[in-house]
């Protein structure tokens, strides 16, 4: 019954969002359709990827569905690239990645601590995700220091930028062959498969593939209409292009992740959980925020690696912290509420901005 609500509820959102985008029902009654649309939407995404996920094995699908959970990001990035709104996107990049890190997961651990003690997750794989985690804060922090001084011309700026992205999108590559091939036994969850609880697909395997499809095409149609009203909605309600990012979007965007986490921490599967918060992270900055340096580029019009103190404080800040509750391989609810509160006050911080 539940299932069928909710499937009844994302049609009806999706043509809405649809109707209000051909019909010009005005800037501002289109971004409320289409910010519930995508929230529903990616709630189908998770659903689909979840789905596949049980066919594919944990490690296989916590990295799908951190890929799939960012599909929302990265398309409405794209989007956004093309309409030359890069402050935006940056910001967007920004929020997904504090936003899994302190909101996706906090909220993971704060409700699968309150339902179990204490969960234990693999401490070689928090080990290594905290590696990458610093890896992607030097990769965006060096060329803000570097690029401020006067020396620094627009050629060089934009050979920095591509460098660095082609680095961090090698060094993800690499991660993924250490941690699916090379070293997948060692970085194994000894968690138990939803199949060892006796749990069941939502579909079959050829069904769940199809969905996901879908689910994807419906979250870039909607993406699209999403950000053709931003301006409006910025300009109408007197908000930073900063804000909008790095919490509207993001917290939008981030809804699969939300669904799915949080979902598999409450099954005492705080591995899996943490696997797409943090994997989801580093996948934006490792992988997507270079990929739109790349597309702005063909575009001809790049894009610089370049965030602003204000964002890379907020990410700093998040690693460091993220880093700090998951280096021991355990967690509780204690550890999700503080991971909860930074959350706050940066949004605070940034509503104020």
């Amino acid at each position: 019954m539940k299932q069928k609500l909710f499937f009844i509820t994302l049609i009806v959102m999706f043509a809405l969002s649809g109707i209000s985008h051909y019909a010009g029902f005005g800037a501002i009654i289109e971004f409320i359709f289409s910010a519930i649309a995508i929230l529903f939407v990616a709630g189908f995404l998770g659903k689909a990827t979840e789905s596949v996920a049980h066919y594919a094995g944990q490690r296989l699908g916590g990295f799908l569905n951190a890929t799939f959970g960012n599909a929302a990001e990265l398309i409405i990035a794209i989007f956004l690239v093309r309409e030359g709104l890069f402050d935006m996107v940056k910001a967007s990049l920004t929020g997904a990645i504090i936003g899994n890190l302190l909101l996706v997961l906090g909220l993971s651990v704060l409700l699968g601590g309150l339902k179990f003690k204490e969960q234990r997750f693999n401490i070689q794989l928090a080990g290594h995700n905290a590696s990458l985690m610093i890896l992607a804060v030097i990769g965006l922090f060096i060329p803000a220091i570097f690029v401020t001084s006067e020396h620094f011309t627009k050629q060089q700026d934009e050979f920095l930028s591509l460098t660095v992205a082609g680095i961090l999108i090698v060094a993800y590559i690499l991660w993924l062959v250490f941690s699916m091939i090379t070293h997948k036994d060692v970085l194994a969850e000894m968690e138990e498969t939803s199949a060892d609880h006796g749990e069941e697909p939502a579909w079959s395997k050829r069904t769940s593939i199809i969905f996901l499809v879908v689910a994807t095409a419906m979250t870039a149609l909607v993406s699209e209409w999403l950000v053709g009203t931003l301006h409006t909605f910025t300009t109408d309600f007197g908000l930073s292009e900063l804000f909008v990012g790095a919490f509207v979007i993001a917290i939008v965007g981030n809804a699969a992740e939300h669904s799915a986490a949080v979902m598999l921490a409450m099954k005492n599967k705080i591995g899996a959980a943490v696997e797409i918060a943090v994997g989801s992270s580093l996948q934006i900055a490792l992988f997507v925020a270079p990929v739109l340096i790349f597309i702005s580029a063909f575009s001809g019009n790049t894009m610089d690696i370049l965030f602003t103190p204000i964002e890379l404080a907020a990410i700093g800040v998040s690693v460091f912290i993220a880093k700090s509750i998951s280096r021991d391989g355990t967690t509780n609810w204690y550890e999700g509420a503080l991971l909860l509160m930074v959350y706050i006050i940066l949004g605070i911080a940034f509503y104020l901005v």
